[in-house]
């Protein structure tokens, strides 16, 4: 095979060319998609923030705002290619983000030790999650994180940079330092992080105004604690569903209690990974992918509000792992994948199912979060096998202790534990 196939195959370009096209299609509206439009979030809700910003000032008076301050040039971007409206200026963006992840992949599955299963678990775990994809942002932060993984082992200055500058994305890029062992990375990012920070703060007002809308967030009917009270709803529970700080959440009795119980969980997940952190001892090329994909597993999975467009971080993640041979998030990264297909069928597909707590709704988010449990079970014991316990290449090849012998070079039957 030449070399150029070798570094960008044709059916793996084939494959996301035909997928993405389709995406297009659906979020252009030359196709339909089964559900609710899941495009008015570019075109009401950013468009709407879209000229607040040109405005000089972020949403103040907008509780839907609840991002950070970087979040405000992933909305202003479109801007970039004013020859076309807001919204399709954004769907051609978050297109070629979607390249740039792939040609990324492509490029470290090439490397020595590479594969190129990475590029194509992005290429099916997008495709399955549907139009909801090219309809949020998520895709352009998921492409500085893929780039901060790959650069992390050569060049730890860059990955932290990136790192810090994801997390002003949307926060959750912060959790790739995780597994970052040298100081440069750590210190690369607090100093890029800082400085955009004090930048962002001059550059408008309300830079940070998002933590506290961020704060008053419920539980939102997609996520693992709300199947509590979907349940709760079949024996009479009085609460209601209705669309609070930005998205559908439960509204009523003992919601402050599941929400509270989600933050536990979180605080436990993370009290798992400080643990982690300190007794692993070995370190591979693959273990800053892995520990970056189990800490958003286990963020995500845990966290009050699980929206669709957060599997795309746990995609990108995934698909970074498995481009190395030697990476051992095989089965979590297929279990993401199959969450994938239940979240697009809970999300738009049969979204009313689910605001109403059926046998339906209730059924695919058990079965879509169950996944993700399980993936971050999975994700989380083969990284401590890996670098924390005893690899089994390591029990197989162990040396037996030397036990006595007797003159004739028999083993002594004499001798202890004989």
């Amino acid at each position: 095979m030449a070399a150029g196939t070798q570094r960008f195959p044709v059916g793996l370009l084939t494959a996301w060319t035909a997928t993405r096209l389709l995406l297009l299609l659906f979020v252009l509206k030359f196709l339909v998609f089964p559900g609710p439009d899941v495009t008015t979030d570019v075109s009401v809700i950013y468009q709407g923030w879209y000229e607040v910003l040109r405005g000089g000032t972020y949403p103040l008076g907008d509780v839907t705002w609840q991002y950070p301050p970087g979040a405000a040039l992933a909305i202003l971007s479109p801007a970039l290619l004013p020859f076309l409206g807001y919204a399709p200026a954004f769907f051609a963006l978050v297109l070629l983000s979607d390249l740039v992840v792939l040609a990324l992949l492509c490029s470290a599955g090439t490397r020595p030790g590479g594969a190129q299963r990475g590029a194509w678990v992005w290429v099916v775990g997008v495709a399955l999650l549907g139009p909801t994809v090219y309809a949020r942002y998520d895709v352009m932060v998921t492409a500085v994180a893929v780039a901060a993984l790959l650069a992390g082992a050569r060049h730890p200055r860059v990955m932290g940079a990136l790192a810090a500058f994801g997390a002003l994305l949307k926060v959750w890029p912060v959790l790739l330092l995780v597994g970052a062992r040298k100081r440069a990375a750590w210190l690369s990012a607090a100093v890029t992080g800082s400085v955009l920070a004090a930048l962002f703060a001059v550059w408008m007002p309300g830079a940070f105004a998002f933590l506290t809308f961020q704060r008053e967030r419920g539980t939102e009917i997609e996520s693992l604690g709300a199947l509590a009270l979907h349940v709760a709803r079949q024996f009479g529970w009085e609460g209601q569903v209705l669309l609070n700080y930005g998205s559908v959440e439960f509204l009523g009795p003992y919601v402050d209690v599941v929400s509270m119980a989600a933050l536990l969980l979180s605080a436990a997940a993370f009290g798992w990974l400080a643990l982690w952190r300190l007794r692993a001892r070995r370190f591979a090329p693959h273990t800053l992918a892995e520990a970056a994909f189990v800490a958003v597993l286990m963020f995500t999975t845990t966290s009050r509000v699980i929206s669709p467009q957060y599997m795309v971080w746990l995609v990108g993640l995934a698909a970074v792992c498995l481009c190395f041979r030697a990476g051992r998030m095989v089965v979590p990264a297929y279990l993401v994948l199959a969450a994938c297909l239940l979240t697009v069928l809970e999300f738009p597909v049969w979204f009313d199912h689910v605001v109403a707590s059926d046998w339906l709704g209730v059924l695919l988010l058990f079965a879509r979060n169950g996944l993700l449990v399980l993936a971050t079970l999975f994700a989380a014991l083969e990284l401590w096998q890996d670098t924390v316990g005893l690899r089994r290449e390591e029990v197989v090849h162990r040396p037996e202790e030397r036990r006595p012998q007797s003159p004739d070079g028999l083993l002594d039957p004499t001798a202890p534990g004989q």
